[in-house]
């Protein structure tokens, strides 16, 4: 999976549109984010999951989602490594964090 894909399946979902926030590409729906490109690093999204979603993720593809670190983390950010990432989980995850805001 690359940033381009990921991009493209973040814009897909009804209502998402692309701004910049803190320097990273970032999605959102009714001016919430739900997910970003670009951290912690080039070749990296996240999405915003509930903590249950996130453990479901982790657990299944642990290569591919990684908790953020600290109390965002916490609270369900979560980490895409894109190279190691499926496309189909990539496309779950992010209508999961659009619907968790919209």
């Amino acid at each position: 999976m690359t940033a381009q894909e990921f991009r493209r399946m973040a814009l897909r979902l009804e209502g998402a549109t692309a701004q910049s926030h803190m320097g990273h590409p970032d999605f959102r729906v009714g001016g919430k984010i739900f997910a970003t490109l670009g951290y912690p690093g080039r070749g990296w999204g996240m999405v915003k999951l509930t903590s249950e979603q996130q453990e479901l993720f982790v657990r299944s593809q642990p290569k591919a989602f990684v908790p953020v670190k600290g109390a965002w983390g916490r609270s369900g950010a979560t980490n895409v490594a894109l190279p190691s990432a499926r496309k189909g989980a990539v496309r779950e995850a992010l209508t999961m964090a659009w619907e968790n805001v919209k």
